[in-house]
């Protein structure tokens, strides 16, 4: 999945722009017009990003006549967070029970408010512990027997587990400071 994360819209003129009107990764010379031709911008391929090609054109007729409107250039990046997987009944033991790691689940559902505001705590939580800690979690409107296993009664409810065992819950939005005490007692 890409996301838009810049447009950038070359500004066309009689006159080639200055340095400093493009981008820092264009030059002047690669942008230059030529009388009665489009002319390609080629920009250096960053990494993680995809650039989509646009052709940038000057009007070189009258300086009144305003110029016809060109596609802006759009980086794209792909999604760079990790993902929090999801467990299901089929996948909760292999996943969790089973797992060599200490084990944080958030249990959650989709019409929750609180839920959605706990999301980017546990996303930042499996990116900060990455080869440490497991984050997944559970969707109780579609696994609600392993809601019911754990006494889950508030969403949204935060577990950890090692080696097969509830060690610790949190209940509710938590600031992530709190989250983070929780799990650093079993790492």
């Amino acid at each position: 999945m890409a996301t838009v994360l810049e447009s950038l819209a070359v500004p066309r003129s009689s006159s080639a722009p200055s340095p400093a009107a493009l981008s820092p990764v264009a030059s002047a010379s690669s942008l230059a017009p030529i009388a009665g031709r489009r002319r390609s911008a080629r920009f250096p391929q960053p990494s993680g990003l995809r650039i989509r090609p646009v052709s940038v054109a000057w009007s070189l007729r009258s300086p009144s006549q305003r110029p016809r409107r060109s596609p802006a250039v759009v980086c794209e990046a792909q999604d760079t967070a990790v993902e929090v997987a999801a467990v299901t009944d089929a996948t909760w033991q292999s996943l969790v029970l089973e797992s060599e790691f200490p084990v944080l689940v958030e249990f959650w559902a989709p019409w929750c408010g609180p839920c959605r505001m706990i999301h980017p705590v546990i996303d930042e939580l499996a990116k900060q512990y990455a080869g440490k800690l497991k984050c997944y979690k559970v969707n109780t409107d579609e696994s609600p027997s392993i809601a019911t296993r754990y006494g889950i009664r508030s969403i949204p409810t935060v577990m950890i587990f090692k080696t097969g065992e509830k060690k610790d819950a949190v209940i509710g939005a938590v600031p992530k400071s709190t989250l983070t005490t929780s799990i650093e007692k079993f790492m």
